[in-house]
């Protein structure tokens, strides 16, 4: 069984920093691209940020300058470094991730909110 555990959301001021992990357990074979998504209520989930196992990262350009994606390969875990927060950025969180046989996890969500 596979597990994703998300960490480091909170509320935060516009202009604050945030950094969130998420963390792979269990029988994954191999974690192929590791990213994150969010979502606010009534919204469709939209991809964020993320990154191959080779290091090819993709960010979506309303976070571009703002939003680092990173992994660390031997822990299986994919990191989200937010910085300039804005108010809009308040949704919540889910990691993903899709390992090399194509199957796809996600993580429970982690709510972040700026305040204005």
């Amino acid at each position: 069984q596979v597990r994703l555990v998300e960490s480091g959301g909170g509320l935060v001021q516009a202009g604050g920093s945030l950094r969130l992990s998420c963390a792979a357990s269990g029988s994954i074979f191999r974690p192929s691209v590791m990213g994150w998504y969010r979502q606010a209520p009534g919204k469709q989930r939209e991809l964020v940020a993320s990154i191959t196992s080779g290091g090819y990262t993709n960010v979506v350009d309303s976070v571009k300058g703002r939003f680092v994606i990173s992994r660390d390969n031997a822990k299986n875990t994919v990191y989200l470094q937010m910085v300039s927060l804005k108010p809009e950025d308040t949704d919540v969180y889910y990691c993903k991730v899709t390992d090399a046989r194509a199957a796809v996890y996600w993580g429970k969500g982690t709510l972040v909110t700026v305040s204005s």
